[in-house]
């Protein structure tokens, strides 16, 4: 059987074509719906959710894309490392947190990405907009891909989990919230640095400011630190959000407005 369009992007490693169902900027208006791209449905195997995963192998974070880092991180390659952040929280904020469902969270909480790819804040899609793709998507995957797996109890708990990520009301939620800025701004430190200060990407450190809990607030404030660090070693100074342009701004504080990751995503102006 030949590969459907999503498959042969993978195996090319080049963009979906349009009638993949995975979003590109020129997308924006169009009326997207998860069912653009049809791997088969109700199958009592996970093997088509397995296949589908792959997207999120393969699918780079957007936002690095502007600067020129056209091989960056991916989406689960975001999402590795959130989840193993999770399992180093600290004691005092572990003690009152469900860690095996934060790290469950830090694993889903991207998966609709896998096909409606990784909008930014200058995509043109509203944060609505992506919020309903995203959901739709979730829907797709959780009760078409994995309904007929396993009594389709799987596809039911990981809606559960993203929904309370997107919701952003309880701790766990909170703190991956948190756990997602952070990672981000660690990306954003380790790719200056390997590009030796040739790259600058101050506008991204805007994060540091949305994160909520005090423990990951000083993990923040440690890792600013090492950047200021890493800039004077070159005699300068990194510049900061406020040396964006007010345009860009406005579109990053409309788009990570409030907790809940739908009212945002990844590297999130973020990648994101």
């Amino acid at each position: 059987m030949a590969p459907n369009a999503v498959e042969e992007a993978v195996q090319s490693n080049r963009p979906p074509s349009s009638s993949s169902g995975v979003f590109t900027p020129s997308q924006a208006d169009e009326q997207w719906t998860p069912n653009t791209v049809q791997p088969e449905q109700n199958s009592p195997s996970p093997l088509p959710f397995f296949h589908l995963l792959e997207r999120l192998k393969t699918t780079k974070r957007e936002g690095w894309r502007r600067f020129g880092i056209d091989h960056g991180e991916s989406i689960a390659d975001h999402m590795y490392r959130m989840s193993i952040i999770t399992l180093l929280c600290p004691a005092s904020l572990s003690s009152t947190l469900d860690i095996p469902r934060c790290t469950k969270m830090a694993l889903i909480h991207d998966m609709a990405e896998s096909l409606v790819g990784d909008i930014t804040p200058v995509d043109g899609v509203t944060k609505g907009e992506k919020s309903r793709r995203e959901s739709e998507t979730m829907e797709y995957i959780c009760q078409g891909l994995l309904g007929g797996v396993g009594g389709g109890e799987a596809g039911r708990g990981m809606r559960e989990v993203w929904r309370e990520y997107e919701d952003g009301e309880t701790r766990e939620s909170m703190f991956v919230h948190d756990v997602d800025k952070i990672e981000l701004l660690l990306q954003m430190l380790e790719y200056e640095r390997s590009h030796h200060g040739r790259i600058e990407l101050g506008e991204f450190s805007h994060v540091a400011k949305r994160i909520a809990m005090p423990e990951v607030q000083a993990w923040a404030a440690e890792l600013l630190a090492e950047r200021e660090g890493f800039w004077a070693t070159l005699g300068g100074k990194p510049k900061g959000v406020g040396e964006v342009s007010e345009e860009r701004r406005r579109l990053q504080e409309a788009y990570y407005a409030g907790h809940g990751h739908g009212e945002v995503n990844g590297a999130n102006g973020t990648a994101s």
